[in-house]
């Protein structure tokens, strides 16, 4: 099978489950992942690694579909070095402290590379930008062309990202910062890193792509950001069952602008499985 016929074997089974990967997904993840951390779902089922893993691959899918086409070789070249430089950050991050604050894993999130970081790490990590920098893409419009505005406003996205993240999963005990921090036990050097971190995975996203490609993709891809619909429901939803109101507003706040975006359509897949139209 080449790859123009598997592409359309990918984005066929994306539009038909969209509803499914996009919403469904997410919703009973969360409850999962809530049950786990209040102990109602017992070992080992309680914060298995590989459900973890298989369960954001498949709410990964919409995206890794909707930048398939896209993936040249300078694309993917960026691609496999920010997936390197997760790896070494994290590696840093967990063994000192620099650059998001001293912090350990609470549970495995996927097989552990050498017991201290996520094998999956590119798959958490990497999305995060990618979903932020096409929001702001299809967001501004006109406005993004200049580069200075669309990476400061992707680098502002990525941080509001992390403000819905960080907070959700330090509650369900993912990870830990060991002395604890003034937004919902998350401290201040973990945004400066992301700032960092963030900052890097930006600019190479933006050298890796093609813009007017980019366009004309997103144009014809209605489901391209559902991921980002994922990250809403399921820790949105995280955050909402322990208080944390103000990654809630944050997370909504997200969803607003996805809504205010012409290319995203909420209102497809009336085939089975698909998202229910308007």
């Amino acid at each position: 099978m080449d790859r123009d016929a598997l592409q359309g074997r990918l984005d066929g089974l994306v539009r038909e489950n969209r509803f499914t990967i996009a919403v469904v997904f997410p919703a009973v993840g969360a409850a999962l992942l809530l049950a786990s951390a209040e102990g109602v779902v017992p070992p080992p089922l309680a914060f298995d690694p590989t459900l973890i893993l298989f369960g954001t691959l498949v709410m990964r899918l919409p995206l890794i579909a909707g930048v398939g086409p896209l993936l040249d070789r300078r694309a993917l070249a960026a691609v496999l070095a920010l997936a390197a430089y997760s790896y070494g950050i994290e590696f840093v991050g967990v063994r000192t402290g620099w650059p998001y604050g001293p912090f350990e894993y609470g549970i495995d999130l996927g097989p552990m590379l050498f017991g201290e970081v996520p094998v999956g790490l590119p798959v958490f990590f990497l999305p995060l930008v990618m979903n932020s920098y096409l929001l702001v893409t299809l967001l501004l419009g006109p406005v993004a062309r200049r580069r200075a505005v669309r990476l400061l406003a992707t680098l502002a996205t990525v941080l509001a990202v992390d403000l819905v993240l960080d907070p959700g999963a330090v509650a369900l005990g993912f990870w830990s910062y060991g002395a604890g921090g003034a937004y919902y036990g998350v401290p201040a050097s973990n945004y400066a890193g992301w700032v960092l971190s963030g900052t890097v995975a930006v600019v190479a996203l933006d050298l890796a792509f093609e813009r007017t490609a980019l366009l004309e993709r997103l144009r014809s891809c209605e489901f391209a950001l559902d991921d980002l619909v994922s990250f809403v429901v399921l820790w949105g939803g995280v955050n909402a069952v322990y208080g944390n109101w103000l990654p809630v507003l944050v997370a909504c706040a997200l969803f607003a602008g996805l809504l205010n975006t012409d290319e995203f359509d909420f209102g497809v897949g009336r085939a089975p499985g698909g998202w229910p139209g308007r």
